[in-house]
């Protein structure tokens, strides 16, 4: 399977079926091909060639999708840039990613052009005459995709995906949720996750259908987009679930064109799943993964018996074991680290073999999250890698937002606990001690936090304590936070 090669062979087969379609632009397979062959001339022209790392920092538009194509075209790496990133998150990653060249929107992201050699907007991208000769064939172990997920130590690592890791994702997705060229994804999740590349764009080219990108998710516009596109599936995460479920009840819209919903990127109650379901007549699958094993390792089938509460069976060419501390694989019904085995499982972190060495061991991957399997083989989490905080499916960690405030002088302590959110799952909160005759306030503490995070990564609720719980070691004791969380929430109930 030659990614690579892909548009061509969309447009020779049928150059004036549906491909790709945004707010703004409709390309059809002939049209598109055009317009990756044009991208991937501007990419050459800017010294782009097999090998180098192409930084794509787009919203949710066509011309993502393009830039993905035109990059693997000559045989280049891409790593997507989360938009929302502030300039010094993203300069960081196009710097250790070693980009040659940024797409951005439109100018003025400081950060992250000041760390690229190279930047190119959107229209300057396809505002360029194609690239001459066929696509490249790049190699199964060639570097497709370095996406950057947060690590505990607070600086985001790359997770090197190869072409082999990829073209391995997307036929077991084409398998289990039996995608055709009559199928048609609607996507709402963002381009910069391994889960709107995969399931939401690769996947249903691949089988020959069509994606149309929803941009920006609103509750209200979504099933207008739903009609209109007659869409036969869409991914999303439990939060846009709620929100959706929770829609006044004259909203009785059209759904009969889509075969399937899938859940991931977080846990969702069964009362949740059961709930949309009914309402919308949309079956909803859950599963599970993670970016270290390209994107899902596990789905509940969809053809077949689906068990609310469980993230489901693993996929087609992959395993999934349960071990005890020791690494011994646990009977069904204990819990234990989830560990996963097969194709997906990414090369390793980018400049990090320490860490790839803790995380794959013999070729499991360990996935620092805590589940059970059943007599059948589906799986349910029972709880997350440690200290992680999942907000509407985006991955914040403790540390990373830690680092931040610890680079006030006046801070002693910080330490960061999730709190219960009815519409996101879960959202963090910052809990500050001051070193001894220190004077910092909350909103001098909340402006710092601003300069330097994501949106989506800030404290939502900010605390200076006197001296925060430690454990019998003297570390803090976070646990003890939360337990202040449950029972702040339970005296204000």
């Amino acid at each position: 399977m030659n990614l690579a090669a892909l548009p061509d062979l969309r447009a020779g087969r049928n150059p004036r079926a549906a491909c790709l379609a945004d707010d703004g632009v409709v390309l059809d397979n002939g049209r598109f091909a055009q317009t990756v062959r044009c991208a991937a001339g501007a990419l050459a022209a800017r010294g782009v060639s097999a090998g180098d790392v192409v930084a794509v920092m787009l919203p949710n538009i066509s011309t993502f999708v393009v830039a993905l194509f035109a990059a693997w075209r000559l045989g280049a790496t891409v790593t997507p840039v989360n938009p929302a990133l502030v300039p010094s998150e993203a300069g960081y990653q196009v710097s250790d990613a070693g980009a040659r060249v940024l797409i951005i929107d439109n100018a003025g992201t400081d950060g992250a052009e000041a760390a690229a050699p190279r930047v190119l907007t959107a229209r300057e991208l396809t505002d360029h005459p194609p690239a001459a000769g066929p696509a490249a064939d790049p190699a199964g172990d060639a570097l497709a995709l370095l996406i950057y997920t947060s690590g505990t130590t607070g600086k985001p690592k790359g997770v090197m995906l190869d072409h082999a890791n990829v073209a391995a994702m997307c036929a077991m997705m084409i398998e289990a949720m039996r995608l055709t060229d009559a199928d048609h994804s609607l996507l709402v999740l963002p381009l910069f996750h391994a889960n709107g590349i995969m399931a939401g764009t690769l996947s249903p080219l691949l089988a020959g259908g069509q994606v149309t990108i929803a941009g920006r998710f609103s509750p209200t516009t979504f099933f207008d987009r739903v009609e209109a596109s007659r869409a036969t599936y869409f991914s999303a995460v439990p939060a846009i679930y709620t929100m959706l479920a929770d829609l006044p009840p004259q909203v009785r819209p059209d759904t009969s064109s889509v075969r399937f919903g899938v859940c991931g990127a977080a846990p969702a109650s069964v009362e949740l799943l059961e709930k949309f379901q009914s309402r919308y007549g949309i079956p909803l699958i859950e599963g599970y993964g993670l970016s270290e094993g390209t994107c899902a390792s596990t789905i509940n089938p969809l053809d077949g018996v689906r068990k609310p509460g469980t993230v489901g069976l693993p996929l087609p060419g992959q395993a999934v074991r349960v071990v005890d501390a020791a690494g011994d694989p646990l009977p069904a019904g204990q819990a234990g680290e989830v560990l996963i085995a097969g194709p997906t499982v990414m090369r390793g972190y980018l400049n990090r073999p320490e860490e790839t060495a803790k995380t794959i061991v013999d070729g499991w991957l360990h996935t620092g999250d805590i589940g059970r399997l059943d007599a059948d083989g589906y799986l349910t989490l029972v709880d997350r890698a440690k200290d992680m905080i999942i907000r509407g499916g985006e991955n914040i960690y403790p540390k990373e937002i830690e680092g931040v405030i610890y680079r006030l002088p006046e801070v002693a302590e910080a330490a960061v606990v999730g709190r219960p959110s009815a519409v996101y799952g879960e959202e963090p909160v910052l809990f500050v001690a001051l070193n001894s005759g220190a004077e910092l306030n909350v909103d001098a503490i909340a402006e710092h936090a601003r300069k330097n995070l994501s949106k989506y990564k800030l404290p939502m609720v900010i605390t200076i304590c006197d001296e925060l719980p430690k454990n019998p070691i003297g570390k803090i004791d976070k646990p003890a936070l939360r337990k202040s969380l449950q029972s702040a929430a339970t005296s204000t109930a």
